[in-house]
């Protein structure tokens, strides 16, 4: 049985089974293990956590009377949090839109597509994107200065598939391998801040500027060692610290190029601010930290916790929103998160989901008028623990009496074509 629990009654002799935070500020904290070292307790004590989860079934169970919340408890507020979506106004942020802009480069257009054709589209961008990213690493560790005008026009292209289609390019950019995490993270997160500018209602000047911010965030990476970037084992203090100054070597690559706009070089330097002031490198707290940086320290972390990393697989999207839930307190601008949620939906696509019938499914696309409403594609029934013939449920649809009623875990369940019954890609999509 899991219960999380206040950092300050953790005792040796418990199961350390998850930390109430992202496991990306704490690098050497990832296995589950029971406590039995004081000096593994005085570090987890040591850092910025305040909350951790412990499996009583397999260590210490807290004291009489000491306050703590079960799994069952967590989920339902998270539940009874996401539910409240639906009703909540717009959060806008900007005045209305400016006039149009003047023509641009010819590009596909805006016009809305169906998930198919967007999905072909976006394995397209994905490609250039990929390429066009290697460039511009490559170049920077080689001590090249950054031309940023390249990467406008990538990021008007990925920002009119977001527009014609939301769902298809954030959804293929996750499942990039860990040799292309470096690369396709920032083409990630270019989409998922392109769609958090439209959800605010950002107008299309900023919302561009949101895109760039999300292409270029990490470009400090360049000047991190690969030995310690791309490390499958766990980071020592010293290697973390390294990892550390890349938003600072990012803002310094591309203030040093010019032609970057002081609200992308803002985002670059403080992306991995907290709200409580935990983050770094400022310790920025609240509104000290501008709003791109808070927009795109949310996108950052949701593409990394759902992408496979040389040292951890990617969580479930869907699950990756109720972690993050749990750490909107002091991490994330909870406004903010809630219209992300909405942006992507509360069951992003990809996510595996148990439908009232006991038919599990994997989510296809979100749903016109209910966040909690998607297209399943229904595979496996429960009933008989067998696959079944694919099936696509339009949960909006009138006189449908299936509804999502759990999350499931695909490390669970192992489906080895889980990507494929959603996406229609067999391999590699680009």
């Amino acid at each position: 049985m899991l219960k999380r629990i206040s950092i300050q009654h953790l005792t040796l002799g418990m199961y350390l089974h998850d930390f109430c935070g992202s496991w990306m500020d704490h690098p050497f904290w990832r296995a589950k293990f029971v406590l039995k070292d004081p000096k593994d307790l005085a570090r987890i004590k040591d850092t910025a956590i305040e909350e951790v989860w412990i499996d009583i079934s397999k260590g210490l169970d807290v004291a009489a009377g000491v306050r703590s919340i079960s799994r069952e408890e967590a989920d339902i507020q998270v539940e009874t949090d996401f539910s409240m979506l639906e009703n909540l106004p717009p959060l806008v942020v900007d005045p209305p839109p400016p006039p149009a802009p003047p023509a641009r480069r010819q590009t596909r257009g805006k016009a809305p597509a169906s998930m198919h054709s967007e999905l072909l589209a976006a394995a397209s961008i994905c490609g250039e994107a990929k390429q066009a990213m290697v460039s511009m690493f490559r170049e920077a560790r080689m001590g090249k200065a950054v031309n940023s005008e390249n990467a406008r026009g990538l990021v008007e292209e990925i920002s009119d598939s977001v527009t014609r289609n939301p769902g298809a390019l954030i959804s293929l950019a996750r499942l990039k391998t860990a040799d292309d995490y470096t690369y396709m993270h920032s083409v990630a997160v270019c989409a998922l801040m392109v769609a958090l500018a439209k959800q605010i209602n950002l107008n299309e000047e900023h919302t561009r500027s949101a895109g760039m911010a999300g292409l270029l965030h990490d470009l400090g990476k360049a000047a991190i060692p690969l030995a310690v970037l791309n490390k499958p084992g766990k980071l020592t203090d010293s290697e973390f610290a390294i990892v550390q100054t890349h938003p600072q070597e990012g803002y310094d690559m591309l203030k040093e190029g010019g032609s970057v706009e002081d609200a992308v070089l803002d985002a670059c330097r403080h992306h991995h601010e907290k709200m409580d002031g935990s983050g770094y490198p400022g310790k920025l707290k609240g509104d000290e930290i501008s709003l791109i940086a808070r927009m795109t320290a949310i996108c950052d972390v949701y593409d990394a916790i759902t992408s496979d990393r040389p040292y951890k697989s990617g969580w479930d999207p869907a699950e990756s929103l109720r972690r993050m839930a749990e750490w909107t307190k002091g991490h994330f601008d909870p406004r903010l998160f809630q219209a992300f949620v909405k942006s992507i939906g509360i069951y992003p696509v990809g996510s595996l989901v148990r439908l009232t019938s006991g038919r599990i499914g994997v989510v296809m696309e979100q749903g016109q008028q209910s966040l909690t409403s998607p297209k399943v594609k229904v595979f496996f029934s429960t009933k008989s623990d067998l696959r079944i013939p694919p099936e696509v449920v339009d949960l909006a649809a009138p006189g449908c009496a299936e509804k999502i009623v759990a999350r499931e875990d695909p490390d669970k369940w192992k489906f080895p074509d889980l990507n494929q019954l959603w996406s229609g890609f067999a391999g590699q999509a680009w």
